[in-house]
């Protein structure tokens, strides 16, 4: 949830001549291009390197993943140029909030449009329909799946976006994703089975165990966690879009890597299917963190929240690396065990669980509240809110880099 005040729903009175001039609200901050260069350098080094030189990855299968690439490209130009004119028509509905980590001073009392992920998502959704001509016939084994999954993440943005415009409780918003997540649960036709670790093979008798509707049950939880994880751990600017930006980011790489080292055509499809919708989730949302990031000129809302970690949850499902992608999730998952006294009642929880906000020295400092950004601020002490989202998207590219040591280390002994 956004480190927002909602604007009270008071109906707007038609303008006249003399207060129009007064109530047209100044165009929202350009965005942070520079940081967004930055990223992309960084991260395209891997990225090339892991699909042209570092493996041989085959040619029909190299192209679709580039193409995937180029309508990313696209996208990430479109949702740019989309963000600021959405931003328009949310304000003129009352779809604004006022930021409560800036409160007391002048920016705290400027109104930032809210929920622009409706922008990402709709403009993600364009992305992957397209590239169906691209890559998939009609007779396609994964084409059935790969619907199901789109109407999964669409689902879920409605649903997001009716959460930003009704504000649902949570016990409602911990029911959403089980919903949104039952297209992709009714088409799955996958396998049920999972790989018995090496070292437990002798205590339960068999490498390969076939958990059946035990399996659906788990995709299905997983589904809630990724989406509510996301949406839980935030407060800050830039800090939703900013971990989504690197799990993404690890979930490319650790396909291309998957890819490359496999010789099983199905596991590379499965892995190539998990790149065609990252991919987009990553072109798209690099553009709304370009207005996200601090100072945010654009709340994402938990259209946004939903949106990201429903698209998470559907490719580690569908590409069969679901362990590996609760480590990814690592911070999250300690910020839901340091919540889950206030989320089950047993502690008192307050509608916004954020870090006090110190006016005249512009630092945030950790309150009593269950949440990884107050836990952090009580071990390291005050931060502005830019270094402490900074500090916080730096503990998760460690997180994801863990990952990919621990699959190093237990490659051959684990599994």
């Amino acid at each position: 949830m956004a480190a927002r005040k909602r604007a009270s729903a008071k109906p707007i009175p038609p303008p006249t001549p003399e207060t129009t001039t007064t109530q047209i609200d100044p165009p929202i901050a350009p965005p942070k291009k520079a940081l967004i260069f930055i990223f992309c350098l960084l991260f395209s080094i891997p990225y090339f390197y892991l699909l042209y030189l570092h493996y041989k990855i085959e040619q029909d299968l190299r192209r679709s993943i580039l193409i995937n690439a180029a309508l990313c490209v696209a996208g990430f130009f479109l949702t740019q140029r989309m963000i600021p004119v959405a931003s328009r028509y949310v304000s003129k509905r009352g779809l604004f909030g006022f930021d409560i980590n800036k409160k007391g001073t002048p920016q705290g009392d400027v109104k930032v449009p809210e929920s622009l992920g409706i922008v990402v998502g709709i403009v993600f959704l364009v992305l992957a329909i397209l590239f169906q001509y691209f890559n998939f016939t009609s007779d396609s084994n994964w084409l059935v799946e790969y619907n199901a999954a789109l109407a999964s993440i669409c689902f879920m943005i409605l649903l997001g976006f009716v959460d930003d415009v009704l504000d649902v409780p949570w016990r409602v918003k911990l029911v959403l994703p089980s919903i949104a997540a039952l297209p992709l649960l009714m088409a799955y036709a996958g396998h049920t089975t999972i790989i018995i670790p090496k070292p437990l093979v002798s205590y339960v008798g068999q490498e390969v165990l076939d958990l059946g509707w035990m399996y659906k049950l788990y995709m299905g939880l997983l589904a809630v966690f990724c989406t509510n994880s996301i949406n839980i751990h935030a407060g800050l600017n830039g800090l939703e879009v900013g971990q989504t930006v690197v799990i993404a980011s690890a979930i490319v790489i650790h396909n291309l890597m998957q890819i490359g080292a496999s010789s099983d055509p199905e596991y590379k499809q499965a892995h190539a299917f998990s790149i065609y919708l990252v991919q987009p989730l990553l072109a798209t949302s690099l553009a709304l963190l370009s207005y996200n990031w601090y100072p945010s000129s654009v709340f994402v809302g938990d259209t946004y929240t939903y949106f990201a970690g429903m698209t998470m949850a559907v490719v580690g499902i569908l590409g069969h690396y679901s362990e590996t992608l609760l480590i990814f999730f690592l911070p999250q998952v300690l910020n839901f065990l340091l919540s889950l006294p206030q989320l089950s009642g047993y502690v008192k929880c307050p509608r916004h669980r954020l870090p006090r906000f110190n006016p005249e020295t512009g630092l945030l400092t950790g309150t009593h509240d269950g949440t990884l950004i107050n836990f952090y601020l009580r071990i390291v002490g005050p931060k502005s809110e830019k270094a402490l989202c900074i500090h916080l998207l730096f503990v998760q590219a460690l997180g994801c880099c863990f990952c990919f040591m621990l699959r190093y280390f237990l490659a051959g002994w684990y599994k």
